[in-house]
């Protein structure tokens, strides 16, 4: 038994500012198409699968796309680009490089997937990072198409079994992911007052870094991941500060959230500022499976995940305060 092709569109709107409840606003338009609108909010897209929809709607992939665009600019006012094809993968790639305004569609056949993939960079493909992309030019692995070429075992070699595994079967254009709706929490916030009005930078360091490993286990608890970190600071005089910034690519690893929170911190140029209460929210929340982490080649950064992996086990049995980061635990006077 054969089952029919699937189609599956990556839309992508171009929104002036960020805007969450204007985002929910698109979301809720195409949920009008179908139900199977899956949202990826750090970029402001979602994947639809129209599969079901064509026929419903009696039109062809891009008339539907056609459509949906026209609708968002009319609505809201908001331009937009999509990319079509028979998996997330290929329909994500193909809307990454479609101008706004337009629609790019990718066939089903091998030949007509092939065509779009091969030309690519290899740093195009999902899960090939910028380390990655260097590592395999040095063996004069260019694109997607050198990427489908190399046996697997020599992907493995260079990548590693897991992620060589997994090039090579994006490189060929695979990918079976379901478009899964969902509807993730917006953000997740912890907050740190202080016994008295703090004025050493130490203190406010050491908050930080508590807040984003009780954010960043919290988060890897639930399997979800966060796209940006903001930073408030409440001063005595009960005036406050907020800054965000914008994750390189969604995550729940403590490390990586702490260098944007501490980052946050010394952009505010506190010195000897008089603070009441540090709070860091998550911002942006969604599921961990919808997040690919760049390949960094950098066996440190496997060694501090699974530590990471082994400190949250460790707390979910024994609670959280059983084991952490030194710097997160406040010396005795």
């Amino acid at each position: 038994m054969t089952t029919s092709p699937r189609t599956v569109m990556r839309i992508y709107f171009h929104l002036h500012k960020p805007d969450e409840e204007l985002y929910e606003q698109l979301l809720g338009l195409l949920e009008g198409i179908t139900p199977h609108v899956q949202p990826h909010s750090a970029d402001w897209s979602a994947d639809v699968d129209l599969t079901g929809a064509l026929r419903y709607w009696k039109r062809d992939a891009k008339g539907l796309a056609a459509v949906i665009r026209l609708r968002a600019l009319a609505l809201y006012g908001v331009q937009s680009s999509a990319g079509i094809g028979p998996s997330r993968m290929v329909a994500a790639m193909a809307g990454a490089v479609t101008p706004p305004g337009s629609t790019t569609v990718v066939g089903d056949s091998p030949y007509d997937i092939a065509a779009f993939l091969r030309p690519q960079r290899a740093a195009a493909l999902p899960g090939v990072g910028p380390a990655a992309a260097r590592s395999l030019s040095r063996y004069g692995i260019y694109s997607i198409g050198d990427l489908a070429d190399t046996p697997l075992t020599t992907l493995q070699r260079l990548l590693g079994t897991a992620a060589g595994r997994q090039a090579h079967t994006r490189s060929h254009g695979q990918d079976d992911r379901s478009v899964v709706p969902q509807a993730a929490a917006r953000s997740a916030s912890a907050e740190h007052r202080f016994d008295v009005d703090e004025l050493n930078p130490d203190q406010h360091h050491q908050a930080v870094l508590g807040l984003v490993d009780e954010l960043g286990a919290r988060m890897r608890s639930e399997n979800s991941v966060c796209c940006a970190i903001t930073l408030a600071v409440r001063y005595a005089d009960r005036t406050h500060t907020t800054r965000t910034r914008t994750l390189t690519e969604p995550t729940a690893h403590s490390p990586a959230l702490a260098d944007t929170g501490l980052a946050l911190l010394a952009s505010l140029g506190l010195q000897r500022a008089r603070v009441r209460a540090i709070s860091v929210r998550a911002e942006r929340l969604q599921p961990a499976e919808t997040a690919t982490h760049q390949l960094t080649l950098d066996p440190t950064d496997e060694r501090t995940r699974n530590l990471e992996a082994a400190v949250d086990r460790a707390r979910a049995r024994y609670g959280y305060r059983a084991a952490g980061p030194a710097s997160t635990y406040r010396r005795a006077n």
